[in-house]
Formats: C-alpha cells, structure tokens, sequence
C-alpha cells in the first residue's frame, strides 16, 4: 500500500449517536483521520458535527451529505465557517441534492436544475468565504433579492466574523456524468456510492477527464472519498448477505422505473441484465429474489468485508484506482469489535 490514502470512518443518520460520538473518540486515539456524519429526513448533521469538534482534537470532521435545497447557500456558507471555527480549522463541507423524495416529500421544495443549484451554491460559499459582500444573479439564486421580487430593502452584505480559512474544501455527491463532469470541475472533493475500483474508469472515466480539463488549479488535486462498510474476519456471509440487500434496495428501489441513478451506475459498470433483473424484483415485492440477483462481484469489490488477505487486496484495488480517502462503515457488533477493525485497516493503510 501507498501512504497517501486518508481513513475515515462514518457516522449513520440512524446510528446511537451518544454511542457513534464516545467511539469516535476512540477511533481518533487509534489513528482514523476523519469522520463523516450523514443527513437525510433524519436528525441534522450539523448539531452532531458541532458536538464532535468538543470531544475530538485533531480527526477532521465531514458532512456526506448537507442536502442543499433545505438551506440557502449563505446559510450553508456560515453553517461550514461556524464548524470549522469550533472545530479550529477541522471541518470539509460534503455537499449533496438528495433526491425527489426527500427534497419534494419532506421539506417542501421543488427539485429543480440540481447542477445549477449545487455550482451557484459552490460559488456563494467560497465568496462567503473570502469575506466578500455577496452578490450574485444567478438563475436559480440572487442575492440580494431584486427589489421587484421582496421589499427592495436588501442590500450587498458580507459576513460579520472572520471565517478560520478563506477556503474551506467541498465534497460533492455525484453519480451521473453530467453531474461527475461539474463536480470534477468545481470541486475540492468526489463522494461517490458504490464505488467499483475495476470499472470506475468505464463508468466515470471520460466524465471525469471532461471536468478536470476545465479545472482551475489552484483546487489542488481532487480527492475522491470513498464509503465502504468494513467488516474483518472469518465467517463474513452474513455481513456481505447484508450490504447485498441494501445493494438491491439501491438498484432495485430507489426512483421509478428509468429514473433510478443507482440502476444506471450497475448498467455502466456492466451490469445490465443484472440490474434489470434487480429492479424487476424488487419493484414485483420480491426483495429476497432481487438481492439474491446482485452480481456476486458487486457487493464483494465495492466493500472492504472477509479476511484480512482479501480486505488487504481490495484496499490496494481502491488505491490503484485513485481513491484518496476511505469512509468505512465498521459492521462488528461490539464497540470492541468496531474500535479493532479501525485500528485493524488502519494498520493496513499507513498515514501519509
């Protein structure tokens, strides 16, 4: 193995909080150098980032994902300043739309142009950043509101403290080439799902080559972050068993019939008859047959679950094909267990 490949670990929206948050604790003293806490219609990242910036003191503290239409970006910008500011300098903004569903069903917003809305988010933020007075018109925001759409009383403002960096890094979540190609463009940061190492060239390659041309290169290299549930040890059917099914739920369930994201990745890494099988399982009910119907290679490449041979192999996989930073998602069922199989790929992943 390299020595340049950051390891984190991830934090559940459904997780025991008061639990995730003491063995985060632990997982900074056995060398994780970032931790990344989710949102969807669940309990806010934001207030349980802030609390780890208290217990921990030098893990690097991520969001995957702050969806951005239920904040404005301004909100986003100093929402990213105040955890980097508690955090004194710790805190990378992961940015992300979510989806319809969630968008439209729980918050109440229309889901709209999403690149837009995530390059002007992108743009807001880092002008926040720098202490600019902001002001944008854009086609989906403006700021500040034209006086013929509100009061007429807004003016250009900047924010009031000194953000800890005029540049905080952005991750963003994206799957479909369109949206690959911005993200590879404008971003410091890749969050993909289900990231295959053999066939992320085939699926992604010329989209991200796309966005890299026209990017600036003061961002630096991009870091692409990958998530993976981590499980070391003999006897790991039940764990693989597991992921399988949450594989099928993605490909199988998620979105209509043609508009499911998750089903089209399957497809350009090469699954297609498998992936349409997938669906029309699971969208018949049938989501033991669908899971039953993941390629066997899906679930195995894209996680870092068996014995410490094959994790040791498919961690150089990740590496040789350009992932920067490990999210892991410890499956052991023991605080202990989980605290070993950190220190365990730990050791299997030197620090840079």
């Amino acid at each position: 193995m390299g020595a340049t490949m950051r390891l984190g670990v991830t934090i559940d929206y459904s997780d025991d909080f008061a639990q995730a948050a003491t063995e985060t604790v632990e997982f900074e003293r056995v060398g994780a150098e970032v931790v990344a806490v989710s949102e969807a219609y669940s309990f806010d990242a934001v207030s349980r980032l802030g609390y780890l910036a208290a217990v921990t003191s030098t893990i690097t503290l991520t969001s995957t994902i702050l969806p951005i239409y239920s904040r404005t970006p301004t909100l986003i910008a100093m929402t990213a300043a105040g955890l980097d500011s508690v955090s004194k300098g710790r805190f990378e903004l992961g940015l992300g739309t979510s989806g319809a569903q969630v968008i439209e069903g729980f918050h109440g917003v229309p889901f709209t142009a999403p690149l837009g809305h995530l390059r002007e988010t992108v743009e807001i933020c880092r002008s926040v950043w720098r202490r600019e007075r902001v002001e944008h018109q854009g086609k989906n925001y403006r700021i500040p509101l034209p006086a013929d759409e509100g009061t007429g009383l807004g003016k250009p403002l900047k924010i009031i403290n000194e953000p800890v960096r005029p540049s905080i890094p952005i991750s963003i979540a994206a799957l479909t080439p369109r949206a690959v190609t911005q993200m590879a463009e404008i971003a410091d940061g890749w969050l993909p799902l289900f990231y295959h190492p053999d066939h992320a060239q085939a699926a992604w390659g010329d989209a991200l080559a796309a966005g890299l041309a026209k990017r600036d290169p003061g961002l630096g290299a991009l870091d692409t972050i990958v998530a993976v549930p981590l499980y070391i040890g003999d006897h790991a059917d039940r764990m693989l068993d597991a992921y399988r099914r949450r594989i099928a739920l993605y490909v199988g369930g998620m979105g209509a019939r043609g508009a499911n994201f998750y089903n089209d990745l399957a497809v350009r890494y090469g699954y297609a008859d498998e992936a349409a099988r997938v669906q029309e399982l699971y969208l018949a009910g049938e989501k033991d047959a669908a899971a039953e119907a993941v390629p066997e290679d899906l679930v195995r490449a894209t996680a870092l679950i068996g014995d410490e041979t094959q994790v040791r192999d498919r961690l150089a996989a990740f590496e040789a094909s350009g992932a920067t930073t490990l999210l892991v998602q410890p499956l052991a069922q023991s605080p202990a267990g989980r605290i070993a199989s950190i220190e365990a790929v730990r050791a299997l992943v030197p620090r840079g």
